[in-house]
C-alpha cells in the first residue's frame, strides 16, 4: 500500500477553528490522498466546520467524497470495487495497478485518531483493503465503531421508485450507525444464504449441511430484522418531531421476518424462519432463488402531509425526504452517542429552493457536523457564509482552501492552501 507521509500536513489555524459556536466531532482536520481516482497526491488541512467542495464538474469532487467515505467500513458511496479505485492515468489505457491510500486525522470526542485505508498493489485481480489504526493494524469493522459516515449523492434520487434491495441496503447501512455488528449479521446471513444456493445449485442437498446453513440464516435473520425495527422505532420518534423545514416521513419497516416479531417470541420466529427454508429447498433449487428471509425486506416511505408514498411524490419531494430521513438519523446519533455522523451530500444544494437550501445549512451547523457539499457554484452555499463553513475549490484533481472571513467580515488566515503535491 502507497503510505502517504504524515508529516506533509500543516495544522488548521487556531484562529479559523475560533470561529467555530463549538467543537464538532468526529471531524476530519487532516487528509491526504495517494493515488485514487484522479488524485496523484492531495493534502489538505482543515478545521472541524462543514466543507464545501466546489469546482467544474469532473473535476474531482466527487472522488473526493468517496475517498472520505472510505474512512468507513463497506465500499464507499460509489460502491466500488476497491481496484476500480485505483489511480487512472490520463491517456494510458487502465488503471495504475500501483495501489492506493487515504489517510486523514479524525478528531473525536476521546481525542485524535490517525487512520489510513488504502488498496495493496495487484489491481482488480488480487483486491486487498488494509486499514490502520493510530499505526496498528485493524479491520474496516472497527471504524465504524469509532465513527459513522453516511452520505446522499444523486445515484440515489431514485432509490424510492428504484427495486426494494436499494432502499433495504439504504436502511441497513442507517442502522449501522447505531448497531456497528449489523453489518456483521448481515455479512454472515449472506454467506449462509450464498453457501445453501451454491448447495441446491449444484445438487448436492445433503440434509445435515443444508440445516447448518438454514439454521445460520434463520438466527442471523431473526437479529437482523429485530434491529431493523429497533432502529425504525427510535427513528419514528425524531422523524415525528419535525422536519426543520423538510418534510415529515413516515416510515415503515416491511418483511415477513419483521412481521412476524411483532406477534411472536423470536425464538419461535428463527425455528419458524428454518423451518421454510428447509421446505423450501425445492423450489429454491428450481428457481435459483431464496424465497423466504430478510433479504426480501423493504423500507416504506410515506410523506406525512399528503400522506402519498414517496415513491408517487414528485422528484423534488423525494430528495427532500429522502434528505428528512438522513438528517434525522443524524439527530438520533447525535442524541443517543452525543455525536453526529460524518454527513457526506454530494450536488444536494443545487436541487433544492432557496428555503430549504437555509434550512439545511441550519441544521448541519446546530447538528454540530462536519457534513461534506459539493457543487459547481459558489453563491449556491451563501448560506454556510460568514465562517460557519470552509471552502475548498477543486480544479482538475488540486484543491485550494479559501481564505477564511468571520462574521464581521474580517480576513483570517486559511488552513492553508493545498494542491496536488
Amino acid at each position: 500500500m502507497i503510505t502517504p507521509d504524515p508529516t506533509d500536513f500543516p495544522e488548521p489555524t487556531a484562529g479559523a477553528a475560533s470561529l467555530r459556536p463549538g467543537v464538532m466531532r468526529p471531524a476530519i482536520t487532516r487528509l491526504v490522498l495517494t493515488g485514487f481516482r484522479n488524485y496523484p497526491t492531495l493534502r489538505l488541512a482543515l478545521d472541524p466546520a462543514p466543507v464545501v467542495l466546489t469546482g467544474p464538474n469532473g473535476a474531482g469532487k466527487t472522488n473526493l467524497l468517496e475517498a472520505v467515505s472510505m474512512l468507513a467500513p463497506g465500499r464507499g458511496l460509489r460502491g466500488a470495487r476497491l481496484g476500480e479505485m485505483d489511480r487512472l492515468i490520463p491517456g494510458v489505457e487502465g488503471r495504475s495497478g500501483g495501489g492506493w491510500a487515504v489517510a486523514a486525522t479524525v478528531e473525536t470526542a476521546d481525542g485524535p485518531v490517525e487512520v489510513g485505508t488504502g488498496l495493496a498493489g495487484g489491481g482488480l485481480e488480487r483486491e486487498r483493503r488494509i486499514v490502520r489504526v493510530d499505526g496498528r493494524n485493524a479491520s474496516a469493522a472497527e471504524l465504524g465503531r469509532r465513527w459513522s459516515v453516511l452520505w446522499v449523492t444523486p445515484a440515489m434520487d431514485r432509490l424510492f421508485v428504484e427495486a426494494a434491495g436499494n432502499r433495504r441496503r439504504f436502511f441497513d447501512r442507517l442502522v449501522y450507525g447505531l448497531d456497528p455488528d449489523h453489518a456483521g449479521r448481515i455479512a454472515a446471513y449472506e454467506q449462509a444464504m450464498r453457501e445453501r444456493a451454491r448447495l441446491l445449485r449444484d445438487g448436492r442437498r445433503d440434509p445435515a449441511w443444508l440445516g447448518t446453513l438454514e439454521a445460520t440464516m434463520a438466527a442471523r435473520g431473526v437479529a437482523i430484522a429485530a434491529a431493523r425495527l429497533g432502529f425504525a422505532s427510535q427513528l419514528k420518534s425524531v422523524l415525528a418531531a419535525g422536519g426543520h423545514g423538510f418534510p415529515k416521513a413516515r416510515i415503515a419497516i416491511e418483511g415477513e421476518v419483521e412481521a412476524a416479531l411483532a406477534g411472536q417470541p423470536a425464538l419461535a420466529v428463527e425455528d419458524g424462519l428454518a423451518r421454510r427454508l428447509a421446505e423450501n429447498r425445492g423450489i429454491d433449487a428450481d428457481t435459483g432463488t431464496t424465497r423466504a428471509g430478510v433479504h426480501r425486506t423493504d423500507l416504506a416511505v410515506t410523506h406525512e402531509g399528503n400522506g402519498m408514498p414517496a415513491a408517487r411524490c414528485s422528484t423534488g419531494e423525494q430528495k427532500a425526504l429522502l434528505l428528512a430521513l438522513v438528517l434525522a438519523v443524524a439527530r438520533l446519533k447525535r442524541t443517543v452517542e452525543g455525536s453526529a455522523p460524518i454527513l457526506l451530500l454530494d450536488e444536494v444544494a443545487a436541487h433544492l429552493d432557496a428555503e430549504r437550501r437555509d434550512a439545511l445549512y441550519d441544521v448541519l451547523v446546530s447538528l454540530g457536523a462536519q457534513a461534506w457539499l459539493t457543487g459547481t457554484d459558489r453563491p449556491l452555499f451563501a448560506g454556510l457564509g460568514g465562517g460557519r463553513a470552509q471552502f475548498v475549490r477543486i480544479t482538475d484533481a488540486s484543491a485550494i482552501r479559501d481564505q477564511i472571513v468571520d462574521p464581521a467580515g474580517t480576513p483570517l488566515p486559511a488552513a492553508g492552501d493545498h494542491d496536488r503535491g
